[in-house]
């Protein structure tokens, strides 16, 4: 959570733009009622060159939560998956965070949207660890929201939206302002959700556990990446329900997203977890592993650029 590190150029509906060029107007739709999706992307500098984390399957999931809003983004995959290498090549960036963002633009003004155009960008930037310098290593506390997630039928988690984020924002705030440094909210049945930003996981017994899509979170691919890499290291891994109270009960507790990478949890609401455990760290050193090109086998999440 950081300063945006400006770069030289922006791509924005088709062309790559200056950086201080790439503006919207104040009347804008999506900056009035929300009507917008978003992706976030790594980019990892590897041994044979930088490539992009599951670059494609991100586009896709940009593409879906824009036809989930009634919003067809007017470019394909290919064209997006395109238009994100060139920027990061016309940026000279070795490693990257990448902000794809499609948004009903100006042109028409109340609730519904679709009579808007729809604009799209990507910006890239460099951007270290999203929970702070010493979070990969050591950890970070966290603290159960008073805010619940939102509603899987009111603001579903299966779409990444902007609007979706002032619920995130609020969360985080709140835990900020009391010393944690992100928080977890609860789902309207009380059952734990996600981080304000992250998937969450945890481990008993070397078994471990993540909640399932149906309990209103986001279908996130570091989460998905780190289950199959889970049960390719042998563990078994669970998508179940979970109570807040296995959060203090857990041997380890961990974040995953891609900003947040793979993030221990040494506690939760003051419940000393300890320090990051050994299954999280190996999860964690298999995705390093994996996002830096050194494990063939799964050449085919990278985008080599």
């Amino acid at each position: 959570m950081a300063a945006i590190n400006e770069v030289d150029y922006i791509w924005k509906n088709g062309e790559l733009l200056p950086w201080a060029e790439a503006t919207t107007h104040v009347l804008t739709h999506a900056l009035h009622y929300g009507t917008a999706v978003f992706e976030g992307i790594r980019c990892y500098q590897t041994e044979s060159g930088s490539s992009v984390f599951r670059l494609r399957e991100h586009i896709e999931r940009l593409l879906s939560s824009g036809r989930m809003i009634m919003m067809e983004i007017p470019y394909s995959a290919d064209q997006l998956v395109e238009a994100a290498i060139n920027t990061i090549q016309a940026n000279k960036l070795q490693e990257c965070y990448i902000r794809p963002l499609a948004y009903r633009g100006y042109g028409s003004m109340g609730v519904n949207p679709t009579a808007a155009p729809v604009d799209a960008i990507i910006a890239v930037w460099p951007w270290g660890d999203y929970l702070g310098d010493t979070a990969l290593k050591e950890g970070v506390k966290v603290a159960i929201s008073t805010w619940r997630q939102r509603s899987i039928n009111a603001l579903p988690g299966a779409v990444k939206s902007s609007a979706s984020y002032l619920n995130s924002g609020l969360a985080n705030i709140e835990a900020v302002s009391h010393g944690y440094s992100e928080a977890v909210l609860l789902n309207e049945n009380g059952l734990v959700a996600e981080g304000s930003g992250e998937n969450i996981f945890i481990v008993k017994k070397k078994v471990i556990s993540t909640p399932p899509l149906s309990d209103g979170i986001l279908e996130g691919l570091v989460r998905d990446s780190i289950m199959q890499i889970g049960r390719e290291l042998g563990y078994e891994v669970r998508e179940r329900s979970l109570a807040r109270t296995e959060l203090y009960a857990a041997d380890e507790v961990f974040f995953t997203g891609t900003a947040a990478e793979v993030t221990p949890i040494n506690s939760v609401d003051d419940r000393q977890i300890g320090p990051p455990g050994p299954v999280t760290l190996e999860l964690q050193a298999r995705f390093f592993d994996i996002a830096k090109g050194r494990v063939p086998e799964y050449e085919h999440w990278l985008t080599r650029i």
